[in-house]
């Protein structure tokens, strides 16, 4: 099993290696299909070390591959620890992985970086393992990191265009801003627990309850409470929110590809994952969660309200997985982290799904993205709308889906939780549930159904997924894509239907066993599991409650707004005025981010050039000792006159001068 556990890591690593660096000698056919086959086995043989430890249950176990330094009596090794929620990561990750690597042959084809990508998305799939699989927290960062790097390759493929090159700078730096907070927070545990392997910190972790430190003067913080604020600012970084996210919405100028895999399996949740591995440690401060569960809700609705003024069809699944972090984030504040994972995992193939639907949109359409010059596709593309119909059904909610079975979950549990600021974020999640909806189909509708907004378009690339201008031709009239895109949507289309199926002994048979810790005084699962009965149970009870009501609003609203009465949008947006200008600029994030951070840093590196090297430094330091010298020496040298009766005189000065001082002194 060990052997096993090395092989699922490095397949994709070898994948990677082989297109990246010989990618000229094997050609475009042979690095898809290193890297596919590498991802393939990774898949294969953590289903099998799934089955090992969820269905024969075996109990967990770790694996040391070696120590690669000894810092005193910290080694720095590297190891993996196999449990129920890394078997859960692992067959996620690389399931969606394998389905994007094989989407990815269609949709790249012509593209010139055809080898580069494949290198680049089979090293995403190794870092992200790499992240989930760690038993320590050096390796943890280190797989953290990867993914940050990978993700700025990517998002920035095509690099010839000045707005993806903003796009991953933008990733890049916000994400430097939450790995700052991250390392502080390793640095804290290995400060306190003088180890960096999880065994040994959570094991001590309630020790040091008491144990606290001082931050600001005359201000003493729980250190547990300090270091979980810093793994979560990390968090906020890679799982985008606020005021952290606003780099995840630019990232859709990578590959539509890269975008499925960013969102739905890989770096993004990565946080969520993190916050999870951590719950030891989260649930010891109540300060920690009520801070998370506010920053779930505020992300969950204020990214939801964005998605439905969005037109760029790209865009409105970027900030659906926003909001979607939101609810999941929301989830462990609630410590539900077993419901967490759940929505992680529903999530991760309806949006997997929706992405990929849409990337084979953007194909029909000759590249464009923008909604408004689509509509009536569903005759040309059936398989890409029905696959794309049910994702939009699970990421609503409809009841008999998987995104039903775990939203519902995620907001039972904040209504149940005792964590302060739940009742705040009940009331987030449980309005947006009504936004999703309506986003979700408005996108929907405005793509496939209504008039043919396209004729007389298609001869123009308006969007911004292109290939560098070496794509499947403009023009024509729009058709289904090939059968190596739309089999990853309809194999995608299988787990968004029946992935909430299990819920019943994921979230209340003790799936997660000792993977996950919750302290006695937070059962928001265990009482929700006392009222469980059974997956139809739970769908014939919805009917009854709100968040059933308020899909099913949220989808009439949509039908009636796009469908019935496609002219009431454009006449609400101009009554709305404020409101949909604030939505459009997304909260003025961005304006505000380059008002401080970029005019400022730039009004203050101008400030410390003109005044502290142009005055100080080179006016009073350097040019200012210079002319000081001069002046001394200019002084100096009057005296030197080479004449003897003027140093005569200046002996006879200095004798006289020593004389007043000896009466002076002899007469006191």
């Amino acid at each position: 099993m060990e052997t096993i556990c090395l092989i699922v890591v490095l397949a994709p690593l070898f994948g990677a290696v082989a297109a990246g660096l010989f990618g000229r000698q094997i050609g475009r056919a042979g690095a898809h299909w290193a890297t596919i086959l590498g991802v393939a086995i990774s898949f294969l043989l953590s289903t099998v070390v799934f089955k090992h430890i969820i269905v024969d249950g075996a109990e967990s176990f770790r694996v040391t591959v070696y120590t690669w330094a000894q810092v005193g009596s910290i080694p720095l090794s590297i190891g993996f620890l196999i449990d129920e929620l890394t078997v859960t990561m692992m067959t996620v990750v690389t399931f969606v992985s394998l389905m994007v690597h094989i989407y990815t042959i269609g949709y790249m084809h012509e593209d010139p970086g055809y080898q580069r990508f494949f290198s680049y998305i089979a090293l995403f799939t190794f870092s992200m393992l790499m992240l989930v699989m760690s038993d320590n927290f050096l390796q943890l960062f280190f797989g953290w990191e990867a993914v940050g790097l990978v993700s700025y390759l990517l998002i920035g493929f095509w690099y010839t265009r000045d707005s993806a090159i903003y796009a991953n700078l933008k990733a890049f730096l916000v994400n430097r801003v939450g790995d700052f907070g991250f390392l502080l927070g390793i640095a804290l545990v290995l400060l306190n627990f003088g180890s960096l392997d999880y065994a040994t910190v959570f094991a001590g972790a309630e020790a040091l309850t008491d144990r606290t430190i001082m931050i600001f003067a005359g201000h003493e913080w729980q250190v547990i409470t300090v270091i979980c604020l810093l793994l979560f600012v990390g968090a906020m970084g890679k799982s985008a929110q606020v005021p952290l996210h606003v780099w995840l919405p630019d990232s859709m100028e990578g590959p539509t590809p890269i975008s499925a895999l960013i969102h739905a399996a890989t770096m993004v949740t990565a946080g969520i994952f993190m916050v999870a591995r951590m719950s030891p440690l989260f649930e010891l401060s109540s300060a920690a969660l009520s801070f998370v569960i506010v920053i779930g809700g505020v992300t969950a609705l204020s990214m939801a309200l964005v998605a439905i003024v969005q037109t760029d069809i790209k865009r409105v699944v970027a900030y659906s997985t926003l909001s979607q972090l939101g609810y999941m984030t929301v989830a462990l504040g609630a410590s539900a982290y077993s419901v967490a994972i759940f929505h992680l995992m529903t999530h991760a193939f309806f949006k997997a799904l929706l992405f990929l639907g849409a990337g084979s949109v953007i194909i029909a359409m000759h590249h464009e993205q923008d909604m408004t010059r689509m509509g009536g596709l569903r005759k040309y593309m059936p398989v890409t709308y029905w696959t794309m119909f049910i994702g939009a059904l699970a990421s609503a909610g409809v009841p008999g889906f998987s995104g039903f079975f775990s939203k519902d979950a995620i907001i039972e549990a904040v209504h149940l939780s005792s964590t302060p600021g739940a009742h705040f974020a009940y009331i987030c999640v449980l309005s947006c549930v009504f936004v999703t909806a309506f986003y979700t189909f408005r996108l929907m509708f405005m793509t496939f159904h209504g008039r043919e907004r396209f004729s007389g378009h298609g001869q123009e690339a308006h969007g911004h997924d292109s290939h560098a201008d070496a794509h499947h031709g403009h023009g024509g009239t729009p058709h289904e894509s090939p059968a190596v895109v739309t089999l990853p949507l309809t194999l995608l289309a299988i787990p968004t239907v029946a992935a909430g199926w299990v819920i019943g002994p994921m979230l209340f048979g003790g799936y997660f066993g000792e993977s996950v810790s919750i302290a006695p005084e937070h059962e928001a699962v265990a009482r929700m599991g006392e009222e469980f009965h059974g997956i139809v149970g739970m769908m014939t009870h919805a009917l009854g409650t709100a968040p059933f009501w308020l899909s099913l609003a949220g989808i009439a609203t949509a039908a009636w707004f796009y469908l019935l009465q496609p002219d009431l949008p454009a006449r609400i947006k101009r009554g709305a005025g404020l409101l949909a200008a604030i939505l459009e600029r997304k909260y003025g994030f961005d304006e505000f981010n380059a008002l401080v951070f970029g005019a400022g840093a730039r009004g203050t590196g101008w400030l410390l050039w003109r005044v502290g090297d142009a005055v100080l430094i080179d006016g009073a330091v350097v040019n200012g000792s210079a002319h000081s010298v001069g002046w001394l020496a200019g002084i100096v040298r009057r005296v030197q006159s080479g004449y003897l009766y003027h140093y005569a005189f200046a002996m006879i000065i200095g004798v006289l001068g020593l004389l007043a001082y000896f009466v002076h002194g002899i007469g006191r």
